[in-house]
């Protein structure tokens, strides 16, 4: 199945206040029903456990609500692991206003010092953006980032597009239903990923597959 970069709707607020909080209120289910959080928590315990700390810092890119970071801590503090998360989006109506923190900004030009972060993560964010591009978000996220950089997106394929069209009737937003088949075609497979991501300087790099076509990425300081 070829790549087919189709604008998506909720990336440019097309769509009414109320359609934008329903696409938003969507993904959050979209990720807790179907591996989007479970796949964050799972690669933040092995960052923790292979540094040897039990509190980590977070700065999730792309974030919008904050729904798999903020999931995933909950997840973490019942097996010991602080998470003490901070949010950035490029639109202030993304970002939740009930008191966690966060920061516009444009992600390729992260407005914080060297090594700000434990971690930088992004969910459902990397296949916005073409090959050259995603590299350079790589680089930027790793210059932020202390202990490595967390990965968490979609793996296209023509299965997991079907199963998606199928799942469309559980949700309710026009947006989340251009939007998520959209994602899945915009979607990178982890033998793309893999080559992108080759060239920007890590230690080590780990990729993985999770629930329901999610891939997972971490690559190390």
């Amino acid at each position: 199945m070829k790549r087919e970069v189709i604008a998506e709707l909720l990336d440019d607020d097309l769509g009414t206040p109320e359609e934008v909080a329903q696409s938003l209120k969507d993904l959050r289910h979209i990720n807790n029903w179907f591996g989007g959080t479970s796949t964050t928590a799972k690669l933040l315990r092995r960052v923790a456990h292979e540094t040897d700390q039990s509190e980590l810092s977070l700065l999730e890119i792309g974030a919008g609500l904050g729904d798999v970071p903020l999931e995933a801590r909950r997840a973490l503090a019942s097996v010991g692991i602080g998470l003490r998360v901070t949010l950035l989006d490029r639109l202030w109506s993304h970002l939740p206003s009930n008191g966690t923190s966060a920061v516009s900004g444009d992600a390729m030009r992260l407005p914080f010092r060297d090594g700000a972060f434990d971690v930088v993560s992004c969910s459902l964010f990397a296949h916005h953006f073409e090959p050259e591009t995603l590299a350079l978000l790589a680089k930027e996220a790793m210059r932020v980032a202390k202990r490595a950089l967390l990965i968490n997106d979609l793996i296209r394929s023509r299965l997991h597009l079907l199963l998606v069209y199928a799942g469309l009737p559980l949700f309710r937003s026009r947006i989340t239903w251009h939007d998520a088949p959209a994602s899945v075609r915009r979607a990178y497979t982890i033998a793309e990923m893999k080559s992108l991501l080759a060239g920007v300087p890590a230690a080590r790099v780990e990729f993985s597959r999770h629930f329901l076509f999610r891939m997972g990425v971490l690559m190390w300081k």
